[in-house]
């Protein structure tokens, strides 16, 4: 495997695997995160690979089996300016993950999106819904900290914030 920045080329693969994902989060108790809103729009993808923030891992064949939204900088992400029920683990620099998903067609493809994220930086931090076990459970196996509550800006639930900082 192997991650690039996303091209307008990758578009319809990108809206074919955010559409698996919602499925897969349905079949699995996650019908209110993305599905519900049709999330993430089309529009917010090309705006994404527009700004160089979208990443696509591509299997060997070069298919696009994954994506996910990667920046780093300080205070980059505004939801993360306040957390309810913890604190961040560090106050420094960081990179953030969005977005991520997979088209299911390979093993280890969250995993492979998120080391490659921590590689960059040393420090990232991401979120998910009350309801997305299988990726609490990647984020708990990949040693991120659950460090509390946060908001996102739309109002919706509450998501958990996890942090991972190579110290």
């Amino acid at each position: 495997m192997n991650i690039r920045k996303t091209e307008i080329k990758d578009l319809q693969a990108v809206l074919n695997i955010y559409e698996n994902a919602r499925k897969f989060m349905v079949a699995n108790g996650n019908a209110n995160q993305w599905s519900a809103n049709n999330w993430p729009p089309k529009d917010l993808i090309v705006e994404d690979i527009n700004n160089g923030k979208s990443y696509v891992c591509v299997n060997d064949a070069g298919n696009v089996i994954g994506v996910f939204y990667y920046d780093y900088g300080h205070k980059i992400e505004p939801t993360y300016n306040h957390i309810e029920n913890g604190n961040w683990i560090g106050d420094e620099n960081y990179g953030v993950v969005h977005r991520i998903a997979s088209d299911g067609s390979e093993k280890g493809i969250g995993t492979f999106c998120l080391n490659y994220a921590f590689e960059k930086c040393r420090h990232l931090r991401i979120d998910t819904h009350e309801d997305n076990i299988p990726m609490q459970n990647l984020l708990k196996k990949l040693n991120f900290t659950k460090c509390g509550t946060i908001y996102v800006l739309n109002g919706t639930s509450p998501r958990i914030a996890f942090e991972k900082l190579d110290q």
